[in-house]
């Protein structure tokens, strides 16, 4: 009876001891493999912190390239856009011919400035290095002078002069140890972790942080820097050693479900004679020990981990459940052999599985990765270990465990990936920043410095005063007739024409001159002011006339002009800023004048643009504010003296300034493009009033509108007409004689004929003005004529005058055409304008344009029955 107990009890404890083992290693696998990824993201942080400050400091070195000449003062312009958040960058000098010259921040490092590596036994051998290889070196972590630990990172500065390459010297920038640290994720970390190879000397280096983890079995990771290596190092805070609660855990359910197998053997042997009267209880007792093998087949597969058992003599093998999931097999419980594991092995990795466990097998325990294809191809990847178990008289076996490492090694080939992407970008940043260095000051085309470069320019004249000279003037040009040679010749030739001018202008300038382009036609000169304006006069007179000359573009003669905008300023406060936009004011006062012409600065002018935006303002308020409204002169039939109709009129309800006329707003609303809506606002009041009289019982035949040059190109009028309550023939547009002349075709051309359409009679204001032919009148054929007052006041004393209207009238009776006379100031005005054939008659004669309560009571006194 002892024997199979002591037999019985053996089993269980190896079995037990095994599987604690097997618990133990899979614990520990775990641990490192988290370990090793968390150490990973560090190692990535470290080198992308690292790469992204080189990468700042290797744009001023390209800098300093271009610009070795540079001062103090431009070195800290530049140098304070790399010490800003984000970046681990604590000084940066510059030490041209190996003597610190610059350095920034300047106040913190003053002491430096003068310093000759030469002389500084210390630092000699790393600026040497740099000086021998003409690569950068990363030096640290040292002390520094100005307290606290950093890196150095020296770079080498090669200047070209007539294609030779020439060494300048050297830049040296420290980047601070706790930000670089911090910044990547070393503090706060679940990880014990030590770094070695200070001054990139890899794992071989001296450690400089952490503790010595050399006998603890670390994971490890390479930080690739510029020059040279790290080597991190890093185990978890608590060890290798698994959690003690899940392991005691673990030993305690292996000792019960021992102590179960055990039980029901010891009573068996001592209840021998009693097995029919117990049992119930042994049914009870099995019933309780496979709950407790459900138990533990529950816990192998929550972790996902399959078990497996083979014979070495002959090779049979026994897989459980989640081992034959692992490799795509039947989990039907049958036997397996080592055949079928070959089967579903990749072919690449069999040989070698096979190698390592016949050559460690007999060590005792073997451990292999190696990939699994499954029938649909899909690709595993499986760590196998295993452990040799004999007990006398059996065969030999061996007992080991196998879990699906697929996700572990995708994780570990996507960070790989990422790397690489990140590298990759990193490399096109840096070709774009050169590209953008190269090209950040100066016009691309003309070659002239752009806005930027004058930007930086006139700061540095509003510092020092245009060299001292406390005057500096602004010359602000624009191309005329630059849009017309794009669209007939091309942009091409456009390009061209700015080459052209690019070139004039440096001509005339002088060599202390400053020329940018800084726009697509517009041009700077920074001079300076002299003590009078006669040399700016000449300048500007000397370009209008050289830029008036024929520029020759494949056999084509291009003619072009420029407007010119001077602005000067003889202060020792130079405002520079005031100073572009008062050259603005001027150019602009220059193309209203006509243009190819200069125009200076005034304080005149500079009230006017006040006045002006006042105006505009109180237009833009007024529009809000429902301050435009109808004022209406009535219109007589010329030989029955009734009424025919009302022109409707906009006036302007100034709050402070009374009643206004088109004339006082008419300009400043055509730039702010709000005459279309001043048009439809008048309309609509208009057609309320005309409703307003057709309820009164007051006979109102018609109504006339001004309509502008804007509205008519409004793609979105007659949608909006047609939604109006509009008569046939009680509404009539007015057109000025230029619109129809100028914009007889397309969008206006098709607006007036579907207003037509509509029923909206067309008329042509201010008739004989303008320059239309008889042919533009023809193909309008509007339904009435409006002679202008200018022909129509002279004829009381002139009788030329008075046979130019009759030839007028002759035109529209020949076209059926009705003719209107406005400027009607005198009754002897209507006598005459109705036997020369004027159908309708408008003026002072008869009334001035009124509000709509006047004329409501105009029309019901009759007063112009009256005046006739």
């Amino acid at each position: 009876m002892i024997v199979p107990v002591a037999v019985a009890l053996v089993i269980v404890v190896i079995a037990g001891l095994l599987i604690d083992r097997q618990n133990q290693q899979i614990a520990e696998s775990r641990l490192r493999a988290q370990a090793f990824a968390d150490l990973s993201v560090i190692r990535a942080k470290l080198e992308g912190n690292i790469s992204g400050n080189i990468q700042l400091v290797k744009g001023l070195v390209s800098v300093i390239a271009t610009e070795p000449d540079m001062d103090q003062a431009r070195y800290g312009e530049l140098a304070q856009n790399l010490i800003v958040d984000g970046s681990q960058l604590r000084s940066i000098a510059a030490a041209p011919n190996l003597v610190i010259t610059m350095t920034y921040p300047l106040e913190a490092n003053r002491a430096a400035i003068g310093v000759d590596y030469r002389d500084v036994p210390a630092q000699w051998d790393a600026v040497r290095r740099v000086v021998e290889t003409g690569e950068l070196t990363i030096a640290g972590p040292v002390d520094l002078v100005q307290g606290g630990r950093g890196f150095v990172g020296r770079f080498p500065v090669y200047t070209l002069e007539n294609g030779e390459r020439l060494f300048w010297g050297v830049i040296s920038a420290v980047i601070d140890l706790e930000r670089l640290y911090a910044d990547s994720g070393l503090y706060g970390t679940a990880l014990d972790i030590a770094i070695s190879g200070q001054d990139g000397t890899g794992s071989a280096g001296t450690r400089f942080y952490g503790p010595d983890l050399s006998a603890e079995n670390p994971v490890t990771a390479r930080v690739i820097l510029p020059s040279g290596s790290w080597q991190l190092s890093a185990i978890p805070k608590g060890g290798w050693a698994p959690d003690p609660l899940a392991t005691w855990a673990l030993r305690a359910l292996l000792l019960a479900a021992g102590a179960l197998i055990l039980l029901p053997i010891v009573i068996t042997a001592r209840m021998i004679g009693e097995r029919h009267s117990h049992i119930r209880e042994l049914d009870l007792r099995e019933a309780q020990l496979s709950r407790l093998t459900r138990r533990l087949n529950l816990a192998l597969t929550a972790s996902r981990v399959g078990v497996w058992e083979m014979e070495l003599e002959s090779g049979a093998e026994t897989w459980d459940n989640r081992t034959n999931e692992i490799y795509g097999l039947p989990q039907d419980g049958g036997p397996r052999d080592h055949a079928q594991w070959q089967a579903v092995v990749h072919k690449d990795d069999v040989d070698g599985v096979q190698a390592i466990f016949e050559r460690d097998i007999r060590k005792g325990s073997y451990q292999a990765d190696y990939r699994v294809v499954l029938g649909d191809g899909q690709i595993r990847h499986v760590r196998s270990i295993g452990a040799l178990f004999s007990e006398p008289g059996q065969p030999e076996k061996v007992i080991g465990a196998n879990w699906d490492m697929t996700a572990d090694v995708a994780m570990t080939e996507n960070l790989r990936q990422a790397h690489q992407v990140a590298e990759a970008r990193n490399a096109e940043l840096e070709a774009a920043r050169t590209r953008i260095e190269h090209n950040a000051l100066h016009d691309s085309l003309t070659g002239l410095p752009n806005r930027r470069y004058l930007d930086e320019i006139l700061k540095k004249h509003a510092a020092d005063g245009f060299h001292g000279s406390g005057s500096i003037a602004l010359l602000h040009i624009d191309l005329d007739r630059f849009k017309q040679i794009n669209d007939t010749l091309g942009h091409a030739a456009g390009d061209a024409m700015l080459v052209h001018a690019s070139k004039v202008l440096r001509a005339n300038c002088r060599e202390t001159d400053f020329v940018a382009r800084i726009g697509g036609d517009e041009f700077i000169i920074v001079s300076s002011a002299g003590s009078s304006d006669e040399r700016l006069i000449a300048l500007a007179e000397r370009i209008v006339k050289e830029m008036r000359k024929p520029a020759v573009y494949e056999g084509h003669e291009c003619r072009f002009g420029v407007s010119i905008g001077v602005a000067v300023r003889r202060s020792a406060d130079i405002d520079v800023k005031q100073l572009l936009i008062n050259a603005d004011i001027a150019l602009y006062r220059a193309k209203a004048r006509g243009r190819n012409r200069h125009e200076f600065f005034s304080e005149a002018l500079q009230a006017e643009v006040i006045t002006t935006k006042r105006v505009a303002d109180d237009i833009l308020t007024a529009l809000d504010t429902d301050a435009f409204v109808p004022f209406y002169q009535p219109q007589f039939c010329a030989r029955s003296l009734e009424l025919v109709g009302v022109e409707a009129l906009a006036r302007w309800h100034h709050p402070t300034e009374g009643l206004k006329t088109p004339d006082r707003f008419l300009d400043i609303a055509e730039e702010l493009n709000v005459m279309a809506q001043i048009d439809a606002l008048i309309l609509d009041k208009a057609l309320s009033d005309l409703a307003r009289w057709d309820q009164a019982g007051l006979n109102v035949p018609r109504v006339s509108v001004n309509v502008s040059l804007r509205r008519l190109t409004d793609d979105s009028l007659i949608s909006s007409l047609k939604t109006l309550p509009l008569a046939p023939g009680r509404v009539a547009f007015e057109l000025v004689e230029s619109i129809y002349l100028d914009e007889s075709e397309g969008l206006v051309a098709w607006n007036i004929d579907q207003i037509k359409e509509l029923g909206i009679d067309v008329e042509i204001d201010d008739f004989g003005t303008g320059y239309a032919s008889i042919v533009s009148l023809q193909k309008l054929h509007p339904r009435r004529l409006k002679i202008d007052r200018q022909l129509v006041m002279p004829i009381l004393a002139e009788t030329a005058q008075r046979q130019l209207v009759a030839s007028i009238v002759d035109i529209g009776k020949s076209m059926d055409i009705e003719i209107v006379a406005e400027g009607v100031e005198t009754m002897e005005h209507a006598r005459i304008l109705r036997d020369l054939g004027c159908d309708i008659l408008q003026g002072y004669a008869f009334a001035k344009p009124m509000s709509r309560e006047a004329f409501e009571h105009f029309l019901s006194e009759k007063s112009w029955r009256q005046a006739s």
